[in-house]
């Protein structure tokens, strides 16, 4: 896959600013697409858009295909003439209040329903229909998963009774008769939600803008996915999970990071030809124009921890056949434009297993300054530039909290690598537009930083601790921080480096 050299902005839909407690797809996300445009960017990235559930995190959601609920604008829902009006629930929210959101939507959203069973034109009906026959192969099963889950008030569905938990016919015929209505509603939400999602993907390619996707390797425990197909996991006979995801002790925790994510039957989806995740990134590359896949090394060898450990610590390395999925997928969906997020503890067969598909990799910029062999170092980037350089992730602190906290041997390293490169900076204040100048002139084809580093912010705007189970993913920022001074100086920048996409 051929990038083009540019730039983008990470940023999730939930930190957009508003009204309402959380941020969604409605006239700030189109803002933000305009002042991107008005900055010389060519990409907005995101982080996974699936519902989300305990601990809000979007790397853990209900389903690997569905959408998030919590984004869908209320405004829309009153233009279509659904909804009398939607008043925000209080505010304001200078961050977003996800015990509120789930309180304060979904009695929104059945209004709406209410109203659009009522008044809803004859279009929109068949619409929806024809999103129904369309996603099938996911939506049933995840729609049927929701009606239960509030119908057993959101106890997972492996505490349901024996046979629903084992998805006995009897016992889902009369679950799909005796909660037809509910099913119908979350079948509604999603045409809702990715409705919403087309109509602002439009507008960003109407702009020249391409979004990135986030699709993580696992997914939750408690998911539609896993309800529905067991046999691809490994489960016990009691549909425990055997052993469970995570990494090794790392740069972000000593004891590693335990996930508790089932880990994939390898050996069944294989003899299947590995057709549920061939449908998985299908989907994914009907939203977005690049998939970053998060967690690649997972697909050569993945850390299999025993269910029931408390730290990731205990776990071993099991190898999975990534070569034949991906070949799986190129003769299916042929060049398929992935972004493998290969951090962490990689091995020379992950990154042959990466080249051999010519995806690109990711370079960290806040990891770079230990030596002058660290790869993440610019001098050290492939000479083909098939890379995407980032100052940093949504798992890292700000580039400016990073530097208020970073070892004084890493900083002063960073002075001299940045006074190599004609970077001159003074303080930590000063770094975020130091490393993103650093990315902008790095020879990787494509650099993209979180929104907080062009706006000198610090720990303070963080997204995601990695070891903290809650209180993340809550950062929002305020509408008057996206200026046309601001748009200027990054465009200027982004110019000097040959990162503006002309015409």
């Amino acid at each position: 896959m051929e990038l083009p050299r540019s730039y983008g902005v990470l940023l999730h839909p939930t930190s957009f600013p508003g009204a309402y407690p959380i941020g969604n797809l409605g006239e700030e996300a189109r803002t933000f697409l305009r002042w991107l445009k008005e900055a010389g960017a060519r990409w907005w990235q995101v982080l996974p858009l699936g519902p989300t559930g305990y601990g809000d995190s979007p790397y853990q959601s209900f389903s690997a295909f569905a959408g998030n609920p919590y984004l869908i604008d209320p405004r829309e829902l009153v233009e279509r003439g659904w909804l009398r009006e939607a008043p925000p629930p209080g505010g304001p929210f200078p961050r977003t209040d996800y015990g509120l959101v789930y309180r304060w939507i979904w009695p929104l959203l059945r209004e709406a329903y209410a109203g659009f069973r009522a008044r809803g034109a004859r279009e929109d009906a068949h619409a929806l229909a024809v999103f129904e026959r369309e996603h099938a192969d996911w939506l049933e099963d995840y729609a049927l998963f929701m009606a239960l889950k509030g119908e057993h008030e959101g106890a997972p569905w492996w505490s349901w009774p024996e046979p629903l938990k084992r998805r006995e016919p009897a016992a889902l015929a009369a679950a799909r008769e005796r909660l037809a209505e509910e099913a119908a509603f979350q079948r509604w939400t999603q045409w809702v939600f990715f409705t919403q999602w087309r109509a602002l993907a439009d507008a960003a390619h109407g702009l020249g803008l391409g979004i990135v996707g986030d699709m993580p390797i696992f997914v939750a425990r408690d998911s539609a996915d896993v309800w529905a197909h067991p046999e691809l996991f490994q489960l016990d006979e009691h549909l425990e999970p055997v052993v469970v995801a995570g990494v090794p002790p790392d740069y972000f925790s000593p004891t590693g990071q335990l996930w508790g994510n089932p880990l994939y039957d390898w050996s069944a989806l294989e003899r299947r030809g590995f057709d549920w995740w061939i449908r998985r990134i299908r989907h994914a590359l009907r939203m977005a124009d690049l998939v970053r896949i998060d967690h690649f090394r997972g697909f050569e060898a993945y850390w299999a921890v025993p269910a029931g450990s408390e730290t990731a610590e205990r776990g071993h390395w099991e190898k999975a056949p990534g070569e034949a999925l991906f070949r799986q997928v190129a003769a299916t969906l042929g060049s398929v434009p992935i972004l493998a997020e290969d951090l962490g503890v990689i091995t020379p067969e992950v990154e042959a297993q990466r080249d051999r598909f010519g995806l690109p990799g990711m370079k960290v910029l806040q990891f770079a300054f230990t030596g002058e062999d660290n790869p993440f170092l610019p001098h050290n980037y492939p000479e083909s530039g098939n890379c995407v350089v980032y100052t940093g992730t949504h798992d890292n602190d700000t580039t400016r909290g990073w530097c208020e906290q970073a070892p004084a041997a890493e900083l002063e390293f960073m002075r001299r690598y940045l006074e190599a490169q004609g970077i001159a900076y003074e303080g930590c204040d000063d770094v975020p537009w130091a490393l993103i100048e650093l990315a902008l002139q790095s020879r990787c084809r494509m650099a993209v930083f979180p929104l907080q580093d062009p706006l000198g912010l610090g720990p303070e705007a963080r997204m995601n601790f990695p070891s903290r189970p809650e209180g993340n993913w809550t950062w929002r920022f305020a509408a008057r921080d996206l200026s046309a001074e601001l748009a200027g100086r990054l465009r200027a920048l982004a110019d000097r480096y040959d990162r503006v996409t002309r015409g």
